[in-house]
């Protein structure tokens, strides 16, 4: 890490050291999700990151990462407070590379964490929030597995809780294969909906203790 970056820790944490609940969107930006899908998905975001940031004490407590990804893994917005998050520009192209979209999200998380750490920070269990429209596609399936594995180990030590959302014609099987949550399709294009659902789940968790179990409101966006 650069000194400047290391300055700028050092301010923002003095400046506010309220525990952290660190939250990554892993979104698919591949080809099938080009037009109405992915227009959907960025005006859902648009209403994330508002109602997010009405609510005072989640707005100092909640940072959003966003990962894009299709052949390519991009960190399109690194971790920041609500009133800082910038809706990103998307394209949709190219095929659907989820396991290394997760491993990157994995390894944003843990990064996240060390610096909470060094500062004193205390920080709530990460969630990361993977929305796509298809399956893992023109990635080594040992990609798959390793990202996987990587995943359920974390989840089962509690150092990230997982979420994967299937749009339209998404292949649940093969994110079920993946999550350890049952993956949750979501009805018709109705993004603005999961997405206020949540930020009021991340809400729920910013008013909570980082130790407390919170109870998730029905997801009545999604289907079985």
């Amino acid at each position: 890490m650069s000194l400047l970056a290391k300055l700028e820790d050092a301010v923002e944490f003095a400046e506010n050291p309220e525990p952290r609940c660190p939250c990554v969107l892993l979104l698919d930006t591949s080809g099938s999700m080009q037009g109405a899908p992915l227009d959907a998905m960025l005006a859902g975001l648009e209403a994330f990151r508002f109602d997010l940031a009405v609510d005072p004490l989640a707005a100092r407590r909640v940072e959003v990462a966003v990962v894009a990804f299709d052949n390519r893994i991009r960190v399109v917005q690194d971790f920041v407070s609500p009133d800082r998050f910038d809706i990103p520009f998307l394209n949709a192209e190219g095929m659907t590379h989820i396991g290394a979209a997760i491993e990157k999200a994995l390894e944003m998380v843990e990064e996240r964490k060390q610096r909470y750490r060094a500062y004193d920070v205390a920080y709530y269990r990460p969630w990361i929030f993977l929305v796509t429209d298809g399956e893992p596609q023109g990635e080594p399936p040992e990609a798959v597995e390793r990202a996987t594995q990587r995943l359920r180990e974390a989840e089962t030590k509690k150092q990230v809780a997982f979420f994967a959302v299937g749009v339209e014609n998404a292949n649940m099987e093969a994110l079920a294969r993946i999550a350890v949550r049952q993956p949750l399709r979501l009805k018709g294009l109705d993004f603005r909906e999961m997405f206020v659902w949540l930020s009021r789940s991340m809400q729920s968790v910013a008013h909570s203790r980082p130790d407390e179990t919170i109870k998730l409101a029905p997801t009545g966006w999604a289907e079985l």
